[in-house]
């Protein structure tokens, strides 16, 4: 098992575990200071390309993404999303995650579902490729609208049921996504292998959240969104120096001149 998992599983009940997304290199940089897990997630497909759903990302976009991500990610564990329809069936997962691994050099794949992929999963693990599952709200299956899961004891006992298939198949962790708290808290303590909240409350061994929404890139209003800081005014203020730098004649300087 590589050495970087193994820290993430060890840190079940010791550490909270810490994965925020990147997308490019310099942004990599950045978060790899500060991250266990850095996730090249399919959620690209909304922040970068304006896409309605992740549904419409393909695997060379994320190919293409997490090799500049890899370029940036010397420390953390470098995950990456697996987009729909790459893993109907566990031949095709298993030549697209090689691929994957074999193209952007990252350490793990992610992908959404529980008792549905664990057949997926269990064959990924198999053949030495390490798995990050998803429960609760799964962005590339939903329909409608994006709610929270857990409120029914229908939900509850699904939760459960995905949350045990998943460590059962060789997951080395599981994010909850929108997933109620009782029950997010309950899955924790009953499995052995870290889960990682994203709307889904304190009790989880980890959190995530997509990088540029924390920094205020984004307009996102979501529940479990917090902005630690709007950094499109620091990006307006410098752009308009410059712009009134180059109208004034101020830049450029013989100091930035050949």
């Amino acid at each position: 098992m590589n050495s970087k998992i193994k820290k993430i599983i060890n840190k079940k009940n010791k550490s909270k575990i810490v994965c925020l997304t990147a997308y490019s290199k310099n942004i990599a940089e950045i978060v790899d200071n500060h991250a266990d897990i850095v996730l090249v997630g399919d959620s690209l497909g909304s922040v970068l390309y304006n896409y309605k759903t992740t549904r419409k990302v393909n695997l060379k976009m994320m190919l293409e993404h997490t090799k500049s991500v890899r370029m940036g990610v010397k420390k953390s564990l470098l995950v990456i999303d697996l987009p729909y329809n790459t893993y109907r069936n566990k031949s095709e997962a298993l030549k697209n995650s090689k691929k994957a691994i074999k193209e952007t050099n990252c350490d793990a794949v992610k992908v959404e579902g529980g008792v549905r992929v664990k057949d997926v999963v269990r064959h990924l693990v198999k053949n030495k490729i390490p798995v990050l599952g998803h429960i609760g709200l799964t962005p590339q299956t939903v329909k409608g609208k994006f709610k929270s899961v857990g409120r029914t004891d229908k939900e509850r006992k699904m939760l459960i049921r995905d949350a045990q298939a998943l460590e059962q198949s060789g997951a080395f962790g599981m994010v909850l996504e929108c997933v109620y708290s009782d029950i997010s808290k309950k899955i924790t303590k009953l499995i052995r292998i870290p889960t990682i909240g994203i709307g889904a409350s304190v009790h989880c061994d980890g959190q995530v959240l997509v990088t540029d929404d924390i920094l205020g890139l984004t307009d996102a209003k979501i529940k479990f969104v917090k902005k630690y800081i709007n950094i499109k005014k620091i990006i307006n203020s410098a752009l308009l120096k410059f712009k009134n730098e180059v109208k004034s004649r101020k830049y450029p300087t013989k100091k930035y001149s050949y």
